[in-house]
């Protein structure tokens, strides 16, 4: 019984993959078979791939490896590394510490005639960490990356937070990672 129930869930993370990259690429899920490639038949630039892991990623609360659309050429492809890591992510129990977290980020460049402030709301995925890390660097040595977690966040994810994003202070950018207030 739990072996059909896992193949019933397993068809259903095809259907819906299958479905998203429908709907990111504008075709029918009809065309979408397994030979069909991303790139050369259905033209996905490298925006439309990570829009795809994107809303694999929050669809199915999985995370993809960072080179993970790499190393993916067609539809059938993609529909078997989700579905392989989908397997392993269900047969283990992750601990809260592995889970991504949901973080206010709040970006302040340095210097003197940069008045901007950006802030964002995001679920820190490998792909909005490197997003994140990405606009600090841009911002500029002396520019200020406040990172805002939940009030009840582990000391490990504020741990693992703070390592993720560690490389920035040796490009002059501070970095906080604090829990909220309230």
């Amino acid at each position: 019984m739990l072996a059909y129930r896992m193949e019933c869930e397993l068809k259903r993370v095809e259907i819906r993959i299958r479905s998203l990259v429908a709907d990111d690429l504008g075709v029918g899920a009809e065309d979408l078979e397994r030979n069909v490639s991303l790139v050369d038949d259905l033209a996905a630039d490298s925006l439309d791939l990570v829009e795809i892991a994107l809303a694999i990623e929050g669809d199915l609360g999985i995370i993809l490896p960072r080179h993970f659309l790499d190393e993916v050429r067609t539809c059938g492809e993609l529909v078997d590394a989700t579905v392989a890591l989908a397997k392993r992510h269900w047969k283990v129990e992750r601990a809260d510490d592995d889970r991504p977290v949901a973080l206010r980020a709040r970006l302040t460049p340095g210097g003197a005639g940069r008045p901007w402030t950006v802030e964002r709301v995001v679920l820190l995925t490998p792909y909005a960490a490197e997003s994140l890390a990405d606009d600090a660097l841009r911002a500029g040595s002396g520019a200020r990356l406040e990172l805002s977690l939940a009030p009840r966040t582990s000391e490990g994810v504020i741990a693992r937070v703070r390592k993720q994003f560690s490389r920035l202070g040796e490009r002059g950018i501070e970095v906080e990672v604090r829990r909220d207030a309230a």
